[in-house]
């Protein structure tokens, strides 16, 4: 039925690559109107045609985009759109997948964040959803997120969208082979120094 929308969306946001399961039903199911998942994750998939958090300069005034410093964040950022594939808006900011070559391919995707701020950080988990559902279990009434991780994944399970642990600790926490803040430090200062800026 929606054949044809998931498939814009992987060419739109993850340059084609296959779309994981857990993400195929939070989309049928935005679509399809239903908030559950909204409500439980705090996550709002991206619709056709939203700029990627990296490449949206339109908060930006001309003199901002005209200051060579700015223009060379901006490349740096736009670099590492090509890695960091948002695919959510979330009560920070924005989560996605970290696609750099370097990563090792037998693992998941890692799942990343970018705050408003532009700050990176490397989620829990071995799916989108598992990463959300660790973020949102500490903003719940349960005070012990270990706890309150365990009652949302029976939650989702609940909705048919099971999870590979309902054990807060023993997701998965493995650090990313090349770390995104990093990264984009060392692509800003490239692109300093190709204008002169150091």
């Amino acid at each position: 039925m929606y054949d044809e929308r998931l498939a814009e969306f992987s060419r739109e946001r993850l340059d084609g690559r296959p779309i994981p399961d857990d993400l195929r039903v939070l989309l049928v199911a935005q679509w399809d109107g239903r908030t559950d998942f909204t409500r439980l994750l705090d996550l709002e998939l991206f619709e056709a045609g939203e700029v990627h958090p990296l490449l949206d300069t339109s908060y930006q005034s001309e003199k901002e985009l005209a200051d060579p410093e700015m223009q060379a964040v901006n490349a740096g950022a736009a670099q590492m759109a090509k890695y960091a594939k948002f695919v959510a808006k979330n009560g920070n900011g924005w989560t996605g997948y970290w696609l750099h070559p370097d990563e090792p391919a037998d693992r998941a995707w890692h799942v990343i964040e970018l705050d408003t701020e532009f700050t990176f950080r490397s989620l829990a988990g071995l799916t989108l959803t598992e990463g959300s559902a660790a973020e949102q279990a500490n903003y719940q009434d349960e005070p012990d997120e270990r706890i309150a991780f365990t009652q949302l994944a029976a939650e989702l399970a609940g909705l048919g969208l099971p999870l590979s642990t309902q054990d807060y600790d023993a997701l998965d926490d493995a650090e990313c082979a090349v770390d995104p803040e990093e990264l984009m430090g060392k692509l800003i200062e490239a692109e300093r120094e190709k204008r002169g800026l150091r």
